[in-house]
């Protein structure tokens, strides 16, 4: 007697229920019914791929064997048919590895039942309808290939015969997948008479052969699927897959273990040195783009995202290359550093937007972190964003370019392609340094559902680690290894705690990543050395407050270990007008300067303070005075402000009908010094006001995976379960109750005899034959109703099925169905 799957979970013991859901948390997403509702979503097509993509190349290749293993009759199989399948290649695996496979299946239950009868559950022929990469049996493809495939000896006859050109068709199909498109006009025969003008083949030694899947297609050894009449799909049966395997074993090359990394592994002190220069780089670029975004704001298209002229723009002044800017610019934007200031009701850009991109309020804070805090709230957004910077400057579906910051980079499996590439990474041994192919290789056997087609993608993560100062020398660093388990033990935390109550208490003490970061990082300094040519030299980072000072009163040269700045005569007017004196400039030299300060730079400071104020510029339009008329006299006559139009108010007083920033910015130009003043005729004195955008979350609150499910701890899980076990105890009861007849009329439509289970069986049934059934469900307002409908697909805890009478689309609550009957 067959068991179903319900029956099989049935007899599991909490515990082992519990475990199964650990394995597969999609199942609890919602928490099902009772064991029916639980074993119909455990074989629903969507949960099967998610354990699917979990699992191991040779895991995968076992299960392969135990589809191609199963009776025709039963549609079960053994676990010694499996083995024997396995074993059966030149290279065969250990049957140890072999039965921990098969026990693995069987705890996620995608094989279930005893070893003599083994099961595979429903879904796994839905989402991977090839076993193997092997076509269907020619007895379901066409009878006169399985009446060829019957003859073994004439099945090799008929392949050895096979022209080269043809047989090199067979060879890729028989790698898999065992279907293939045919151009058109390939199967159409040649005119009478003209067999003679076809090209020549030159893999059969210049004899033509005419169309080499015509010749297969002929000979059986391949059979049309679809199509017209001139193309379409063939397939390879299974038989001659098998066959033309004969050498490498039906399943394929088997590999019970991940390959082999051949490369040299690196001295760790080496990777961490490099690693470590990274992010020292990467955060002063940050810092540079975001300066660069304060000073002219980014305009925001109307299609979304920053123009293609202004990244080029940035990326000019940082002196870096588009595709790092825009990763520069996606990952300070992921981490709350920059966001968009409406301009809605305010003079609009230049460009006609109605929004900007600057620095948050977050940037103040971020700029007064630690060194190594600011690397690592840049490589946990860098982890947990849903955007792929590398599809920057690409063509979308419709051939525009993708933008910064636009819709069409959004990826939602991107976190998982950096998990998957600095997982691999991590497994290894530390400071081993893979190639990128070699990465690939062991991602394409850990994860083979999910790694192909991916390739692009995942060499993207490689290049980007190394851009962010996670991995160096290709291997990844101490620091990035602690970075991801601070990531992975914050997920765990998070699902503990989903309304974050736990994670402030936790905020005050830096990470395991920190700590071993800053260690590795030269100490912050706070003073420079002074030159004699006015260049001050930073050996080292310097500490926030030094930084703060410099940007005020040195313009900035070039960085590296050591920063150079240099004192200019525009740099301390730009001091004395945020509120420095001569002598608070002096002080700072001296106190800051670990060498005599140059007697130059006093000079400097000295001449530029004399000069400073000596012009008062006001609000008349705008006004400028003075107590040294020669001084107005000058500027009267300075050819280059005529077009501000002064005119001589009195002695010491000049007035224009422009307004008074226009006038300081013209005679700053002019080389002149004057300093804005109120209407008490008292000094203003001030920094010039930022802009910045609203403040927003960064995005390392997520988990690495916002598609996974969230695993539930084993307390929760056993709540979950006892939840299950409750609503079957209330479905036996129901069924067990006695029929109710409603005012003494007989019930009319599709009645519930069989129960939920049975109806959704018999929907699943229905969805595969494309069969009509008749629909009972309980509506919105609790009445009763039945439709006709064709059911097209079922998962997510909804059916959609089609009405033919009305061509319309429903979907249906699965816990609303009632019944389910096929149409008589």
């Amino acid at each position: 007697m067959t068991t179903s799957l319900a029956d099989q979970l049935r007899t599991l013991p909490d515990e082992a229920l519990a475990a199964l859901l650990q394995l597969r948390p999609d199942l609890v997403v919602p928490v099902p019914a009772d064991v029916s509702a639980l074993a119909i979503r455990a074989q629903s097509r969507v949960s099967v791929a998610r354990a699917l993509d979990g699992l191991d190349q040779f895991t995968l290749q076992i299960l392969d064997a135990a589809r191609l293993t199963r009776d025709p009759g039963s549609g079960g199989t053994a676990t010694a048919a499996i083995l024997a399948m396995a074993t059966a290649g030149p290279h065969p695996p250990a049957p140890t590895a072999v039965r921990a496979a098969v026990q693995k299946l069987r705890a996620l239950f995608l094989l279930y039942g005893p070893e003599h009868d083994l099961r595979v559950v429903a879904g796994v022929d839905e989402v991977a309808p090839y076993p193997a990469g092997l076509g269907r049996p020619a007895a379901e493809l066409d009878p006169r290939t399985a009446a060829l495939c019957a003859d073994p000896a004439k099945l090799r006859r008929t392949l050895l015969a096979a022209p080269p050109s043809a047989r090199a068709i067979l060879d890729r199909l028989a790698a898999g997948p065992p279907v293939g498109s045919v151009p058109p006009g390939a199967l159409q025969a040649p005119a009478v008479g003209a067999e003679d003008s076809l090209p020549p083949d030159t893999t059969n030694g210049g004899a033509p052969t005419g169309s080499p899947i015509r010749w297969l297609v002929d000979h059986r050894l391949l059979v049309r699927v679809s199509g017209g009449k001139n193309g379409g799909t063939v397939e390879l049966p299974r038989e001659v897959g098998l066959l033309l395997r004969r050498d490498s074993g039906p399943l394929g090359p088997l590999r019970t273990s991940p390959p082999r990394v051949s490369s040299p592994p690196r001295e760790p002190k080496a990777v961490d040195s490099a690693g470590t220069g990274q992010t020292m780089e990467v955060v002063r670029h940050t810092e540079a783009l975001l300066e660069a975004l304060a000073a002219e704001p980014a305009p925001v298209l109307r299609s979304g995202g920053v123009g293609v002229r202004d990244l080029r723009r940035l990326a000019r002044g940082l002196g870096l290359d588009d595709p790092t800017t825009a990763l520069l610019f996606e990952v300070a934007y992921a981490a709350g550093l920059l966001g968009e200031l409406d301009l809605t009701g305010s003079a609009t850009t230049r460009y006609g937007g109605d929004q900007q991109v600057l620095p948050t309020g977050g940037y103040e804070v971020w700029r007064a972190t630690s060194l190594a805090h600011r690397w690592e709230q840049l490589a946990r957004a860098w982890l947990t964003m849903t955007r792929q910077a590398g599809l920057v400057g690409q063509r979308d579906d419709r051939d525009r370019p993708i933008s910064v910051l636009s819709a069409e980079a959004e990826r939602a499996g991107a976190p998982a392609a950096r998990r998957a590439v600095l997982g691999v990474l991590a497994d290894l041994e530390p400071a081993t340094a893979p190639t990128p192919d070699e990465v690939l290789e062991l991602l394409d056997w850990r994860t083979p559902r999910r790694a192909r087609g991916r390739e692009t993608a995942h060499r993207e993560v490689l290049a980007e680690a190394a851009q962010l100062g996670v991995t160096g020398l290709g291997a990844l660093t101490s620091y990035g290894r602690l970075l991801l388990s601070d990531v992975a033990e914050a997920d765990e935390r998070g699902a503990d705690d989903p309304l974050g109550l736990r994670s402030d208490a936790e905020s005050g003490e830096p990470s395991t990543a920190v700590r071993a970061l800053d260690a590795l990082l030269p100490a912050p300094v706070d003073h420079f050395l002074v030159q004699a040519d006015l260049t001050v030299v930073v050996p080292g980072p310097p500490d926030p407050a030094l930084a703060a000072e410099l940007e005020v009163v040195a313009e900035h040269e070039s960085a590296g270990g050591a920063s150079v700045h240099r004192v200019t005569t525009a740099s301390v007017r730009r001091a004395l007008d945020a509120g420095y004196s001569a002598d608070d400039l002096h002080k700072l030299f001296r106190r800051r300067s670990r060498t005599p300060v140059p007697q130059g730079l006093t000079y400097l400071v000295d001449d530029v303070a004399r000069k400073h104020g000596g012009l008062r510029v006001g609000s008349a339009g705008g006004y400028v005075r003075s107590d040294d008329e020669a001084l107005l006299t000058e500027v009267l006559a300075d050819r280059r402000l005529e077009s501000l139009a002064f005119r001589r108010l009195a002695p010491t007083v000049l007035s224009t009908p422009y307004q008074v920033q226009r006038m300081l910015v013209a005679l700053r130009d002019a080389g002149y010094a004057p300093v804005p003043e109120d209407a008490s005729g008292a000094t203003v004195l001030a920094r010039p006001k930022t802009r910045r955008a609203p403040a927003r979350v960064p995005v390392s609150t997520r988990t690495l995976d916002p598609l996974a499910a969230p695993k539930l701890p084993l307390p929760r899980l056993r709540g979950v379960v006892e939840q299950i076990r409750r609503g079957e105890a209330a479905a036996r009861a129901a069924r067990r109750a006695p029929a109710v007849v409603r005012g003494g009329a007989a019930h009319t439509g599709p009645a519930p005899a069989h129960g939920h289970s049975e109806a959704l069986a018999v929907l699943q049934q229905a969805i595969r034959d494309k069969a009509l059934v008749w629909v009972g469900y309980v509506d919105a307002h609790g009445a009763t109703a039945s439709r006709l409908v064709r059911p097209v697909s079922m998962g997510a805890g909804y059916l959609r099925a089609e009405d033919e009478r009305t061509e319309m689309l429903h979907t249906f609550a699965l816990h609303r169905i009632t019944a389910a009957v096929l149409e008589d």
